[in-house]
């Protein structure tokens, strides 16, 4: 045996978690760091946080974390910047590099400063090259204001001349009024800039109002957007032209245009200098796009770099920032030289985690090497299965109930087989079984592929139970064959039909019923009780006692395996006052049903077994008549019946006497208990109960076994009509499936029309899928797994313990996530 368990990798035991052993490790301060990260490699070691009372800041490790911290912020914050880039960290394995941290620290920071100034830069250059293109676009619109109004005023000057009226240049006024009331001339000043489209009707409406119309206001709608200096987003925006008059007035435009986030840009007032101002604007726009281009482009040229090691430095730092947080939770000798580790590691991984000590003393030049021993606790360990990418996704299924308590039996071995077989018997369809084969062959063929992506949640899911879907559609493969269902449509594939009609004609086959002219179908059902008038009651009746016979015996098996559990904590209580009743009371009446089903279809019998049952409690003396299966059957009934009258106190009383008893003797010193090897002391720690400290209230023990002989006797009549389910939805697949097939494709052929059969083809492939593959598909996967949480677990299942989760550098993406 210690041969088998020093092994590298010892054979897989799936039905009882791996032993576990608390152990302790002194570790040199010099190779602490060293010693941690091997065992980081290696991954079989959950370190107990030996500094729970001490907050995070008063731990010896704190400075290096926040170092960690930082650097991981920076990583962040490159991340950021190479997705808002287009960019991301390039795709290789990521192999081991030896980069020292403080190096790497530095770096960091010099990348992160240089980064920072590009995007500071390059926002400033930015923000002067958009205000460079809206100032542009003034020029343009308020210059073509300009040019109308002096082309009109042209225009009537022109047409003053050739009618005779005074001129442009004729004042409007006598030289001598003008002389004596200089006082009164008025001077118009005026505005320019862009305001957001959606604003412009408000701000005009607020001008207005504010300077009581004495403006004159003109926008000219932009056809493109432009992108805004301030915000940096793209808005459709009007060029406006307000023409004033007074410091007051204009002070209130200014504010108006701040408060609508309106910009303005100077305009000058003779059209040469505006056309001078056009051609200055465009030679810097194009000096700057350049300027922005190349910018731009270094920036890149430095995310690309960073993109290429950026895998490499966040695993270094994740797993130094791991490496500190675990040494933070070793308590530190008393003379400073030394951490002590304490954690659990399987039995198994004894010589690895020495040698990886060993490593760590010779790679870190230590004088000392660690010292590991084994210390004996009564503390229950946690729960380890090693399992692979097929058992995985089942373990989860069990996992999710409640993790098994340590070297309890694993329900997963046997959920491998049961769960995809009971899913199957609700959703037997050979046809839709293929289509769920298909689809799951698709992400396993693609598995490496898939595993490096981010897929949706529903996607990922699906993923991740892709073997449990491959189980459920071969058992949905199988048990099709046996319903001889494809579609809802029979086939003769094991032979022909042992019925024929009764003529020629065959025009009674669905009505008069059939005569048998051959020898039995030989698998499945035989196909021609499809559309005959007996299909239902003939599935009914086999689909309802299989269920029956499928939950007894499942129900059974877990009674089995609570014995198991017993006898491997050897509990011989549980034994003879929980098993052996259990197994009485379940089997004198469910099992019984069970065999008189199995009776019943061997000889052929009409007998009513409803009828039986009924009356085996209601009037268990009276004659069986014509129900009578088996010579002596009244006789059986009554020895069943009163057995399981026998079974419920049998659970209820001797236990709590018993626990009571043996607790009394041991505080007279009456009983002892033998010393055992240190190789015993944790399976027996496991077996102690709340029963066995000190303090034993009798009342609460009865209690509970009260409360768990009635959970067991409801419970079991109640869990045999549960798995009925197993008939219902069996039943309501294959009408469903039945109605799509005669309903939408059937009566879509007979029309002998091409669209309305493409129609009928099209509602009938979405339906199929839409509801039988995919509704239907999650209402079995629920309802079996229903069936094996409550049902089958709760006969023998605790599931109180807890996960080991051991410190390894192999889960730390997972964490991330």
């Amino acid at each position: 045996m210690a041969e088998r368990r020093g092994r590298c990798c010892p054979p897989m035991d799936l039905l009882r978690s791996e032993p576990m052993h608390l152990v302790q490790v002194i570790i040199p301060i010099e190779s602490a760091h060293q010693t941690v990260a091997n065992l980081g490699d290696l991954g079989l070691i959950q370190f107990k946080d030996l500094n729970a009372e001490k907050s995070p800041f008063q731990r010896t490790y704190a400075t290096q974390i926040k170092r960690c911290a930082e650097m991981a912020r920076k990583l962040r914050f490159f991340k950021d910047q190479m997705s808002k880039a287009g960019l991301s960290p390039s795709i290789k394995s990521v192999s081991r590099v030896d980069i020292d941290m403080d190096d790497l620290e530095v770096k960091l920071g010099e990348l992160e400063a240089e980064l920072i100034e590009l995007n500071a830069n390059g926002e400033k250059l930015q923000r002067t090259y958009n205000e460079l293109v809206e100032y542009k676009l003034v020029l343009g619109k308020a210059g073509e204001f300009f040019h109308s109004a002096l082309s009109t005023a042209q225009q009537i000057e022109f047409g003053s001349q050739q009618t005779g009226e005074e001129s442009l240049d004729t004042p409007l006024l006598m030289e001598q009024e003008m002389t004596t009331d200089t006082s009164k001339q008025v001077k118009l000043g005026f505005l320019t800039g862009l305001v957001p489209r959606d604003k412009s009707m408000a701000f005009e409406r607020i001008i207005f109002r504010a300077t009581r119309g004495n403006v004159f206001l003109k926008q000219a709608v932009l056809e493109d957007p432009v992108i805004d200096p301030v915000t940096g987003e793209k808005v459709e925006k009007n060029v406006f032209l307000i023409f004033y008059s007074g410091e007051k007035v204009k002070n209130k435009i200014i504010k108006i245009c701040e408060a609508f986030g309106a910009n303005r840009y100077p305009l000058p007032e003779d059209m040469g200098k505006q056309v001078l101002m056009v051609t200055e604007v465009s030679g810097r726009l194009s000096e700057l796009k350049t300027t922005v281009d190349t910018g731009a482009q270094l920036r890149r040229n430095l995310l690309l770099t960073i993109a290429e090691q950026y895998d490499q430095w966040n695993l270094l730092v994740m797993r130094e920032k791991s490496i500190y947080h675990t040494l933070n939770m070793l308590s530190i000798d008393v003379t400073k030289k030394c951490l002590v580790a304490e954690g659990w590691s399987p039995v198994f991984a004894t010589k690895q985690i020495q040698d990886a000590l060993q490593r760590a003393t010779f790679d870190s030049n230590s004088q000392v090497g660690a010292i590991f021993q084994i210390l004996h606790t009564k503390e229950s360990p946690p729960t380890y299965f090693r399992t692979n990418k097929f058992t995985s996704s089942f373990q989860e299924i069990v996992d999710a109930y409640g993790v098994a308590k340590y070297r309890e039996a694993n329900p997963a071995v046997f959920t491998i087989v049961t769960f995809p077989f009971l899913f199957a018997v609700m959703f037997g369809d050979w046809g839709h079984g293929i289509c769920l084969l298909l689809g799951a062959l698709y992400f396993i063929i693609r598995e490496r592929k898939l595993s490096s992506q981010k897929l949706g949640d529903i996607a990922e899911m699906t993923f991740g139970g892709r073997y449990v879907i491959v189980m459920m559609a071969l058992f949905s493969i199988y048990t099709g064959l046996i319903y001889n269902e494809f579609f809802s449509v029979p086939f003769e594939l094991f032979g022909r039909s042992a019925y024929a009609c009764r003529d020629l004609s065959c025009r009674d086959a669905t009505t008069a019923g059939l005569i048998k002219v051959g020898d039995t179908y030989p698998f499945g059902v035989d196909p021609v009780w499809h559309g005959s008038r007996s299909e239902l009651p003939f599935l009914n009746s086999l689909k309802m006692k299989m269920s029956i016979l499928l939950g007894v015996a499942q129900m059974n098996l877990g009674i089995l395996l609570s014995y198991f559990n017993a006898k491997f904590f050897r509990s011989s209580l549980n034994i003879w006052f929980q098993f052996v009743p259990q197994m009485i009371f379940l089997n004198s009446l469910f099992g019984y049903l069970s065999l008189l089903i199995i009776i019943k279809w061997c000889t052929g019998s009409k007998a009513d077994l409803y009828h039986v049952m009924i009356y085996m409690f209601l009037s268990p003396t009276d004659e069986i008549g014509e129900n009578q299966l088996f010579v002596g059957q009244k006789n059986v009934q009554l020895v069943l019946l009163l057995l399981a009258l026998v079974a419920v106190p049998w659970m209820l009383f001797p236990k709590p006497l018993i626990l009571k008893k043996q607790h009394q003797n041991r505080h007279q010193g009456q009983s002892y208990m033998p010393l055992h090897g240190t190789e015993d002391t944790l399976l027996l720690d496991t077996t102690h109960d709340s029963h066995d400290h000190d303090e034993f209230e009798f009342s609460e023990v009865f209690v509970h076994q009260l409360i768990h002989t009635i959970e067991f006797v409801l419970g079991a009549v109640s869990n045999t009509a549960s798995y009925l389910r197993l008939w219902a939805l069996s039943l309501a697949h294959s009408e469903l499936s039945s109605v799509f097939y005669e309903k939408v494709l059937l009566l879509s052929l007979g029309y002998n029309n091409v669209l309305i059969l493409i129609v009928g083809i099209i509602v009938f492939v979405f339906a199929t899928v839409g509801v039988l593959l995919v509704m239907e598909t999650l209402s079995a996967f629920l309802h079996a797994l229903r069936l094996h949480w409550v049902e089958f677990q709760n006969k023998f299942y605790e599931g109180d313990g807890y996960k080991f989760h051991p410190f390894s550098f192999s889960l730390l993406g997972d964490e991330e996530e």
